[in-house]
């Protein structure tokens, strides 16, 4: 009976272990073994051991890997002040069942199913210098030149609130589930005991959310440091303007592939970025999982 238990979970699991193996360990082991070798173009040559991670950490490339990793930290900073906080916020009216609440409990999941692509064009239109409705909407309220994307200042913020805008509609629902599953007897008691709405919602909805942040908060890391597809499509991929939105996944693709403001490709120091990007992505997930789990157990 166990041994039939075991063979049918083996053959539930095999299709996703595969999957896992050849598009995530396979492909991981692969961009270890490239940063192990020096290349010239796309044809790799002699073994080098760790010199790709000296060059990576060096002149040239040790200022622009630092400001890139600076701005995914950045942004996942900003994702779990923006987006984050704002799902919190957005999923409490909606646990309220405040007037519409089923017509915007639809419509602020939209934008978290369109494209990327689709995303990063569309605002590109929207707060376009010359004809962006935003641009004229600024320069109504007397702001004279709005270019938000073209000013260093503000570029990164641009990108960290047009990304919040796009997924704050998976945190509310993560919320918003960890909200319901919470008994209602919790809330009864806490008012039978002269809680204010203000305390119910710090001292028991909050300490009872913790499994939803957990969620939410791995998976904002882990979208921040992985963060590509936006910045590209919005600022190039040199990360314009002048290198202000500068990413890790836009600095490997540089080196890998090449861009105009790269004269030739380093897939060697690519690789160790991807490297150094997978690390870090594995151990702060885990770490981070880890600390909030205990944390979920200690309330």
């Amino acid at each position: 009976m166990r041994f039939q238990r075991n063979l049918w979970l083996t053959i539930f699991l095999a299709p996703a272990l595969l999957l896992m193996l050849v598009f995530t360990v396979w492909p991981a082991l692969n961009a270890l073994s490239f940063s192990l070798y020096s290349w010239t173009s796309f044809n790799r040559e002699g073994f080098v051991g760790l010199e790709n991670f000296r060059k990576l950490l060096s002149f040239p490339f040790r200022e622009a890997f630092l400001r890139a990793f600076s701005h995914n930290l950045s942004a996942f900073v900003g994702l779990m002040v923006i987006q984050n906080g704002v799902g919190l916020l957005l999923a409490y009216a909606l646990w309220r069942q405040l007037p519409l609440f089923r017509f915007f409990r639809v419509t602020v999941f939209l934008p978290v199913i369109l494209s990327l692509v689709v995303v990063g064009f569309l605002w590109l239109l929207f707060l376009d210098p010359l004809v962006g409705p935003i641009t004229k909407m600024a320069n109504a309220l007397g702001v004279a030149s709005f270019a938000p994307l073209g000013d260093p200042k503000y570029a990164l913020l641009t990108l960290i609130l047009v990304n919040a805008w796009r997924w704050v509609g998976f945190p509310t629902l993560v919320f918003l589930a960890g909200l319901n599953s919470i008994p209602e007897e919790y809330y009864e008691a806490a008012r039978l005991d002269g809680a204010t709405e203000g305390q119910v919602f710090r001292q028991v909805m909050l300490p009872l959310l913790a499994p939803a942040f957990t969620i939410v908060v791995i998976l904002t890391f882990i979208g921040a440091m992985e963060w590509f597809e936006l910045p590209y499509v919005m600022a190039g991929v040199s990360g314009n303007p002048g290198g202000a939105t500068d990413t890790l996944g836009l600095m490997f693709y540089r080196l890998a592939f090449g861009a105009a403001s790269e004269a030739t490709s380093n897939v060697g120091v690519a690789s160790a970025i991807s490297v150094v990007l997978f690390v870090i992505v594995g151990a702060g997930s885990a770490l981070g999982s880890l600390y909030l789990r205990r944390r979920e157990v200690e309330g």
